[in-house]
């Protein structure tokens, strides 16, 4: 579910950034400090436009998804389970060590047996005078 949340989130935000780069600008038409554009310059910009509807959609999209994500991390944990805590003991039916008290060495492991020499190579036999 999380992956799934996430990609479509990755999506979302693929989208939005490509429509808000297709959009026109809005200081398109300003010329000379004001040349004409008064009406567009605050406000009366007329209907909006297919591209400004998908923004607002994949805008609140974004943030169903962000929240979301938000969620599923505050309910994920990132302790290692297979790792105990410090203090805690390696088994689970053993007591914590005393603060004072020496920490038990590590078992040993077994030294591998040497491997058996081979035998000295017998020098080879001369030949057999005639």
């Amino acid at each position: 579910m999380e992956t799934l949340v996430l990609i479509l989130h990755i999506v979302i935000c693929v989208l939005l950034i490509l429509v808000v780069l297709l959009q026109p600008g809005k200081g398109s038409g300003m010329g000379v400090i004001g040349g004409g554009a008064g009406n567009t310059m605050f406000g009366a910009r007329g209907a909006v436009g297919f591209l400004g509807k998908m923004t607002v959609w994949l805008a609140a999209g974004f943030m169903v998804f962000s929240l979301l994500l938000a969620r599923f991390s505050l309910t994920t944990s990132t302790v290692n389970p297979t790792r105990p805590p410090a203090g805690a003991p390696a088994t689970p039916g053993a007591a914590p060590a005393e603060p004072g008290a020496a920490p038990e060495a590590p078992a040993q492991p077994a030294a591998p047996e040497a491997p058996a020499q081979p035998a000295a190579p017998e020098a080879p036999a001369e030949p057999a005078a005639e």
